[in-house]
């Protein structure tokens, strides 16, 4: 295979499974709450990317982290995989994944205006438009095609769900000045988040029962959700990246499939009835993030 055809191959491979992984939250929690799946899911996490590390002769590299940048995979732990988990699993619980799932779309619309006060970009006449695009769409979504009525399915269930991208983006812009391996740099942030999870399920839940519908969600979401997925993403914008790889941009690209499939996989594995308003919903959530990562020509 060429580096443009494992480039795609993967970045397809990726995108299918991440469309599952809403199904897989929502028919998790059956069995589970959201303190209880993020344990299980966190630990598959963990033992997966030790694992990746292991079979690429990279462990030893989490080990030789020191100072400022341990304290910065710490930081992140908090954020990614225990603070964000913990409101995106809660949404899901309150909320159909439906409307979850578009909801937390969002989260590059929040990194972009996140990044204003941060990093001190500016929000240029296109980012304002993508905004409003996108807010609209979460209002079509929320309202269940009623945005003039303002009457939200779950106003919790909502609020979390938008809140989750807020935790998302803040964890990617602390990111941007880590130097670490990104596999590395995602396993210490497991190591680091996974007590604070451990506690907090002790003292707000308890442990979760050991059964294989537990067992087998905590697993998927873990593995296919929190950890190979990212591997496999890294593979494919790596041979993109190269000089016959096609570009990182058509691979990126294929991240806008990802809600839509997710939508299939939701009707026929979570049994939910797509509602008209998701849909279109979903339509201005995308046409947002496309206007959003849109460059003219000269850019």
């Amino acid at each position: 295979m060429t580096n443009r055809s494992k480039a795609v191959a993967h970045g397809l491979a990726a995108v299918a499974i991440w469309s599952t992984v809403a199904s897989a939250f929502k028919l998790s929690l059956r069995h589970l709450d959201p303190l209880q799946l993020l344990l299980l899911a966190s630990a598959a996490s963990l033992v997966a990317l030790g694992g990746v590390l292991l079979a690429k002769g990279r462990l030893a590299l989490a080990a030789r982290v020191r100072g400022r940048e341990l304290l910065r995979c710490a930081l992140l732990g908090a954020l990614n995989p225990f603070l964000y988990y913990v409101i995106l699993f809660k949404s899901y619980a309150l909320l159909p994944a439906q409307e979850a799932q578009p909801l937390n779309y969002t989260w590059a619309i929040t990194l972009s205006l996140l990044s204003v006060p941060l990093l001190g970009q500016k929000l240029r006449a296109r980012d304002l438009a993508a905004i409003l695009v996108s807010y609209l769409g979460v209002l079509v979504i929320s309202t269940h095609g009623d945005p003039l009525g303002l009457r939200f399915s779950d106003p919790l269930g909502v609020g979390l769900a938008l809140g989750s991208t807020l935790i998302w983006a803040l964890y990617w812009l602390i990111n941007t000045k880590s130097e670490l391996d990104p596999v590395v740099g995602l396993f210490l942030n497991f190591l680091f988040g996974l007590p604070l999870i451990l506690a907090a399920t002790c003292i707000f839940s308890e442990p979760p029962a050991l059964t294989f519908p537990a067992l087998l969600g905590g697993a998927y979401v873990g593995l296919f959700e929190m950890g190979l997925t990212f591997a496999l993403w890294l593979s494919a914008m790596k041979h993109a990246a190269l000089p016959d790889g096609g570009g990182t941009a058509r691979v990126a690209n294929l991240i806008f499939l990802s809600p839509f499939l997710s939508l299939v996989f939701i009707h026929f594995l979570a049994g939910e009835t797509i509602l008209p308003a998701t849909v279109a919903g979903l339509a201005f959530i995308v046409a947002g993030n496309a206007i959003m990562q849109y460059k003219g020509r000269k850019a």
